[in-house]
């Protein structure tokens, strides 16, 4: 009569080991959900004007201190758009983009340090396991930068996400931040360049000076300028992510 061997322990550590995963991944999904919650319920309005009167107070500094703001909004997910917009009319076209280039890259390193430190690990070892989710894997680290730059400047995935979700790619830190950098320069000048114009047109209409003609002319072919070759980008990028999705 045969008898069935006794089950086999796990080996020393295994138990520590998943036990960490598992603290890993609530501690994980528990950021992600105050993050998100945070995101959506922080009264945007309210705080922007308090900015606005910090900026003001603050002189100089005012450009640095919106920065932080910049980049502890991008963590918090909150749409960058207004924010971008809301630089260009406090800061004017130069400094408004200096200013939301250097806050939206420090936001997106950050999120992309939560997710690299937190679960690229751990999703290294599931893709031992799952050759297809492995393959995707390699693609997009052979792609390195080229990859991340048509992503960035593709609307396909949000801005906010995508800066988490690089973290779990095996796409290299400085590779990701310089080229997100760069693909996301034509978004930001656009919205600055938005915002720049419509203070020009408020601070017009508050003094009951209407702009000049000419000046009119010069601000909407620049904005129709940016804006078309912004679409033009953007679908460009579009069509290299269909070509490479096609290899």
């Amino acid at each position: 009569m045969k008898t069935d061997p006794p089950p086999s322990e796990p080996p020393p550590g295994q138990g520590l080991e998943r036990l960490g995963t598992v603290v890993r991944w609530s501690f994980g999904l528990l950021l992600a959900g105050g993050l998100l919650l945070a995101g959506s319920v922080l009264p945007l309005e309210s705080t922007l004007e308090r900015l606005a009167a910090s900026i003001e107070e603050a002189g100089a500094w005012g450009p640095i201190l919106y920065a932080l703001f910049y980049a502890i909004a991008t963590v918090l997910m909150i749409p960058g758009s207004v924010l971008t917009i809301f630089a260009g009319a406090s800061f004017g076209l130069l400094w408004g983009t200096i200013t939301v280039s250097i806050g939206s890259t420090a936001g997106a390193a950050l999120a992309f340090l939560i997710t690299r430190l937190l679960a690229r690990r751990r999703i290294s070892k599931m893709l031992e396991h799952r050759p297809w989710l492995g393959a995707i894997d390699k693609a997009l680290d052979e792609g390195g930068w080229k990859t991340v730059a048509l992503m960035r400047l593709s609307p396909a995935i949000p801005f906010n996400l995508q800066n988490y979700l690089w973290g779990l790619t095996p796409v290299r830190f400085w590779t990701c931040i310089l080229s997100s950098w760069l693909a996301m320069l034509p978004g930001t000048f656009l919205y600055v360049y938005l915002g720049d114009t419509s203070r020009e047109a408020v601070g017009a209409a508050v003094a009951d000076e209407p702009l000049e003609t000419t000046r009119w002319i010069v601000r909407a072919v620049g904005l129709l300028a940016t804006l078309a070759v912004t679409i033009y980008i953007t679908r460009l990028a579009r069509r290299q992510l269909d070509e490479l999705g096609d290899i």
